[in-house]
């Protein structure tokens, strides 16, 4: 089987490493130095395992990139549309490369493949496609990959949900499909596209509501830890529910899905209460660090605040829409100094300049009034952390998952908060 893969960020990336375990891939992207990158076997951005992955399948001849779609798409079985979706600051989505992308190969596609899509796309997607490209088959399955283990998901998945308009049509996706899970749940494109929509919108409805009720735990002198204890101990939730009081949700995976779904409803006159509020409470509560913050240092001018992470989530180099930035930012408008450490940042935006990048946990906190555990790398946890409380000037520690507890939490001179957790000193 033939599979050209369109769209080579991280997602695209994953999917041409894996896929190319199991058949021949061609990996098509419009971006000349990407593709120059890719061909020496570096990714765009950190993920474990994947440089080695790429360099596997060009070894054995069973992955190359290319920028030309007539080159890349003359045989293909199958194009895979992989582009990772952008999202505007207000997390509505682009859809012009996924459209565009799509636009620029139908064309040299041989008669009977299959375009299958994997970008997030609001629902109804397909169905526009069909129109635009009758020559062609679409059907959808929505990713499902986590910065940090996105080779563990894609290649052992628990399902893989696939919308087709027939049984022909899964049939002919099947033998690639398989190789991932053993699990394959059809339905119609439609119904895959709202799955990928409700599937977020219901792990950010779970994160808002564990946060409002963790903010609530703070006023009331309960810990959210142990309330998260109490529920998912309920059968009716259980344990594997996404309920953990910690930071916001962040990116824009859930945040565009809620907001399509906001969307759909307002566009059909359907009045929606519930939806819309997962937003409004979730970008409340990215001021949770800067509110503890200012709470301590009403003035935070002068006052030097230690970030420790600076990337989306450990296990990635990405900045793109990370809460770590937005917390510099906000701090930098306060006139406060701020330092940072990020195993995988070694340089920052423009507007982030006045931000120092230090070497090691231990010199970011030096007379440090207070630490922000922003992004929860090894490192972090790893650092020498008596000696890092002693190297500050204050002793505030804000650790919104309770991600450095065990290390910081009992610590002489140490003011530790959480999210969820009362101030003992407040009480």
């Amino acid at each position: 089987m033939k599979v050209t893969v369109l769209g080579l960020w991280h997602l695209g990336c994953v999917t041409a490493a894996c896929v190319a375990r199991h058949a021949e891939v061609i990996g098509l992207d419009f971006d000349a130095g990407l593709i120059e990158q890719l061909a020496m076997g570096q990714p765009p951005l950190h993920e474990p395992g994947l440089p080695e992955l790429i360099q596997e399948g060009e070894r054995k001849g069973s992955l190359c990139f290319a920028t030309d779609p007539a080159i890349a798409c003359r045989a293909a079985d199958i194009l895979w549309v992989c582009y990772d979706t952008p999202v505007d600051e207000d997390d509505h989505a682009d859809l012009s490369p996924v459209l565009d992308g799509i636009g620029a190969c139908v064309p040299h596609l041989p008669p009977g493949a299959m375009v299958l899509i994997s970008s997030q796309v609001p629902v109804g997607t397909c169905r526009r496609l069909e129109r635009r490209h009758p020559q062609v088959r679409f059907a959808y399955t929505p990713e499902n990959l986590r910065l940090g283990n996105a080779i563990q998901n894609f290649s052992a998945a628990d399902r893989i949900v696939l919308g087709v308009r027939s049984t022909e049509d899964a049939n002919a996706l099947y033998p690639l499909l398989r190789n991932f899970s053993g699990q394959i749940i059809n339905m119609r494109t439609e119904s895959a596209e709202m799955t990928k929509h409700a599937i977020n919108a219901f792990l950010a409805l779970s994160v808002t509501f564990m946060n409002e009720v963790a903010r609530l735990c703070e006023l009331a002198g309960a810990d959210a830890k142990e309330v998260e204890r109490g529920l998912k101990s309920e059968s009716r939730i259980g344990p594997k529910a996404y309920l953990a009081p910690g930071g916001p949700f962040a990116g824009g995976t859930l945040a565009r899905d809620v907001v399509a779904l906001r969307e759909l409803g307002e566009q059909n006159s359907e009045r929606l209460e519930l939806i819309p509020a997962i937003k409004a409470s979730n970008d409340e509560h990215k001021k949770w660090a800067l509110q503890k913050l200012k709470a301590r240092y009403p003035d935070l001018r002068g006052k030097k605040v230690a970030v420790l992470g600076l990337t989306y989530k450990a296990g990635t180099s990405t900045l793109r829409r990370s809460l770590a930035v937005e917390l510099c930012r906000a701090l930098l408008a306060a006139d406060a100094v701020v330092s940072a450490y990020d195993p995988q940042v070694t340089s920052l935006p423009e507007d982030l300049r006045r931000v120092t990048l230090e070497p090691t946990v231990l010199a970011t906190a030096q007379g440090a009034d207070a630490v922000v555990a922003a992004t929860e790398w090894p490192e972090v946890r790893e650092a020498p952390w008596p000696e890092v409380i002693a190297a500050m000037r204050g002793g505030l520690v804000l650790d919104a998952n309770g991600f450095l507890m065990n290390q910081v939490s009992l610590l002489p001179g140490v003011d530790y908060r959480r999210v969820g957790q009362s101030n003992p000193h407040e009480a």
